[in-house]
Formats: structure tokens, sequence, C-alpha cells
């Protein structure tokens, strides 16, 4: 099996150029589709605690066989528990149902910024990265403006930003800030969900081009832009499929085409961390 590329962080630490998603899998189904996408070669796993699903998660990497070492393994804290406390307390029950001593990344879910309590949380996984307990921490969802006061409040700045990005939602700002400030973008729907910006003609002729599917040129778009897709399959075909990005490259044209899709309107939903918040 082919290794994956790898990315470093700004905290010495690397991660895998590629992740696979695990919302909304879950029950005996979504274990066995994690345990899978683990075969077929899959060596970074991200979950969530609003994702109800790590338990699924943490079985499936036992029994995939896979070591622990091989894996970062990634999930997030929600809303409800923001705060130094809420925050400590919150990550014993993550790893708890994970089965594991410790995680390798650990993201803020969402800022939420009517409750202005993420940066008490900052503070805590900051905590938890000098104990030892996670290796890298992060955020998701982030804008300029929330990194910035982070960074400004703690010292610290994130190693990670896991945000909406797709071809109608490229963001172009942010991720120029993130290159600016060696911070790593994660992109959560990365074939754009719903929106199938894949089926684009453009896409379409790229890809053809290329010799490979709409969904592996979008994927390999990210990569060529240093971005860390993180796409969803329960099909293992599928799995295989969106992990196989590693065997072509996009030239600039190609990457200015598909960034060009790009729309004001572009999000999945009504998504601004601004203002919309989770809990």
């Amino acid at each position: 099996m082919t290794s994956l590329p790898v990315i470093p962080l700004n905290d010495g630490h690397r991660v895998p150029a590629l992740g696979f998603g695990t919302y909304p899998l879950t029950g005996p189904e979504g274990v066995t589709a994690i345990a899978s996408a683990l075969g077929v070669g899959y060596r970074m796993l991200d979950t969530a605690v609003n994702y109800k699903n790590e338990t699924e998660v943490g079985e499936a990497l036992r029994v995939s066989g896979v070591a622990r070492r091989d894996i970062t393994l990634t999930s997030k804290l929600p809303g409800r528990d923001h705060g130094y406390d809420e925050t400590l307390r919150s990550f014993e029950g993550t790893i708890e149902r994970l089965g594991v001593e410790k995680l390798d990344l650990y993201l803020i879910h969402w800022p939420n910024p009517s409750v202005n309590r993420f940066v008490d949380t900052w503070k805590a996984m900051i905590r938890l990265r000098e104990e030892g307990r996670v290796a890298s921490i992060g955020v998701s969802n982030f804008t300029e403006d929330f990194l910035t006061r982070l960074a400004a409040e703690t010292g610290v700045l994130p190693a990670v930003n896991q945000v909406e990005l797709h071809p109608y939602f490229p963001q172009e700002a942010l991720l120029e800030f993130h290159r600016e400030h060696g911070i790593a973008t994660e992109a959560w729907s990365p074939l754009g969900k719903r929106a199938k910006p894949h089926e684009e003609a453009v896409i379409g002729e790229i890809a053809e081009r290329h010799g490979v599917t709409p969904a592996q040129a979008v994927l390999r778009w990210h990569i060529e832009r240093g971005v860390i897709p993180i796409p969803k399959s329960a099909t293992p075909a599928r799995q295989a499929q969106n992990l196989d990005i590693f065997g072509f490259e996009l030239d600039e044209a190609d990457i200015a085409a598909i960034t060009a899709l790009g729309r004001p309107d572009g999000r999945l939903f009504d998504g601004d961390p601004n203002t919309h918040e989770e809990m």
C-alpha cells in the first residue's frame, strides 16, 4: 500500500494529506464503513461529539487491525461544552467513547461568538497539549477575526482550521490568511455534497483530460491548493476512488477554472461562523 503524503503542522507534527470524514456514519453499518476506509488506506479519521459516533469510530479502529500509532485521530468539542473546565470534562468523555488514551488532533467545532467562551476553551486545549494528552490542537469554522483573537489573547495559533471549502465556496481569502500564518486548512464537504459542483461541465472536461472521475478532479484541486480534503463515503469502491488522487496533477489553468466556479452564495447552508452556532 502506497503511503499517503503528509502535511507539516506549525507545532512540528504532521497529518495525512487527505482524511476520512465519518459523519453521519453510526451503528454497526458505520463501524463497517469506517473500518473499510482504514482497510483501503485512509490514515486520518475525523469525528466529533456532535456526530454521535465516537464510539463507532473507536470500535472501527480496533476491528480494522490498523495500529493506533498509524492513525491520526481527530475529534471536535461541541458548543455546549465551551469554557475552560467544561472543555477538560468534555475531552474526558471523548477519549472514553473512542477508547483511546490521547487524541492526535482536537478541534473547537464552532466559535459560537454569542456565547463568547472560545478563548477559554482554547486555553484548556493548550493545557491538554502541554500535558501530552493531545498532539495538536485546532479549530473548525473560524474566521480570520476569530483566529486573530486567539493569537492575541493566548499567543498560540491553531495548527488546523477545518472549514467548508469546495468549488462553489473556494475560500480564497481565508486560505491565503492560513498560508501567511502557517495554519493548515482542512475542508469539510470537499465535494460540495448535494450542490454537486463536480457535475459542472468544466470539471467533467478536466477529469476526462486527466483520465479520472469528476470527484477525483475536485479532490485533486484541493490538494493542489494545499488543502486537506475530508471526504466521506460508506461505499468501499468510492472510498478507494476518493483516495486515488495522488497519481496525477492539475495544471494552473485547471485549478483556476475550478476556483472560478465560486459563488457569493456558495455555502451549502447558512453556515456563516459569525452568525451560525451549534451547541
